[in-house]
């Protein structure tokens, strides 16, 4: 029994709710956008820190991981065969390759665009961007010597069935037939649609895996050209003879690139240092 007087209610705050549901509250607040930047940017710091070797095997690795975005999109199509809708659903397999390097927290180029770049911003130091151009060199460097291995072995281990072979061929083709103008504009729609990505992340815990997907399902889905995950299918291309390194170079690899951190660097990295610069300034 309770003594007479003495209040059975649970300790109230300020603002009409306990302290468990006040403590509620702030887990379940969104991060200000200060505050994921500044997120970013420590993990950019660290990125910058890195010595070659780390960022060199990382990296390599990475190119090797995204080649199964192409495998897995080849085997969903050359499984589904004639069904309706066979490309809609195969672009699934695209996202593929990109959990694989995110959750294992891989070097990606495309990544780079935006986490290298915030701490720069923020030392306003024109020093910095020898480190980020460093960091781009090295990531960039053992991102395509994976692509290059993981094509070879699409293209001469003679591991996959004809159609699964059919259906990487087409996929190839279907990039290339892109101009270099397509592969530049449809690129800045990738970079922007990667450097969201790396700014979602550190809110979306616990939901990660439907984040990755979400956005690089659409990537697919719009044909938007990714200067790694491309670059499998234009080096396999080049090494089945269907077409040249020097369209691959500058059919592809140039404005691919130069879209990817137009997107992720020129537009999204500014724009975000942008809405947040009154805050860190302050």
């Amino acid at each position: 029994m309770t003594k007479q007087g003495a209040s059975t209610k649970t300790p109230q705050t300020q603002e009409g709710l306990t302290r468990h549901e006040t403590k509620e509250v702030k887990e379940r607040r969104r991060l200000r956008a200060a505050v994921v930047y500044e997120i970013i940017r420590l993990e950019g710091e660290a990125e910058l820190a890195r010595t070659f070797t780390a960022l060199w095997w990382s990296a390599l690795a990475a190119g090797l991981s995204i080649g199964f975005s192409v495998l897995s999109q080849a085997l969903l199509e050359a499984t589904l065969g004639d069904f309706p809708g066979r490309t809609v659903i195969a672009d699934f397999g695209y996202c593929v390759g990109f959990l694989i390097v995110i959750l294992a927290r891989q070097q990606l180029f495309t990544e780079n665009t935006l986490t290298a770049v915030l701490p720069v911003m923020v030392r306003k130091d024109w020093s910095g961007i020898w480190d980020v151009l460093r960091l781009w060199g090295i990531v960039l460097a053992g991102n395509l010597v994976g692509c290059f291995v993981f094509a070879a072995f699409l293209a001469y281990s003679g591991a996959f069935s004809d159609q699964t072979q059919t259906a990487i061929t087409e996929i190839g083709r279907h990039l290339m037939a892109n101009s270099p103008t397509e592969m530049f504009v449809k690129g800045i729609m990738a970079g922007w649609l990667i450097a969201a990505l790396v700014w979602m992340l550190p809110s979306s815990e616990g939901t990660e895996i439907f984040i990755i997907t979400l956005i690089t399902y659409i990537i697919a889905l719009g044909d938007f050209t990714h200067i790694i995950a491309g670059s499998v299918e234009a080096i396999y291309m080049c090494l089945i003879g269907e077409v040249g390194i020097g369209q691959a170079v500058g059919g592809f690899f140039i404005p691919t690139l130069l879209g990817n951190v137009a997107g992720g660097t020129v537009l999204f990295a500014l724009i975000s240092y942008a809405q947040v610069r009154e805050e860190l300034e302050g």
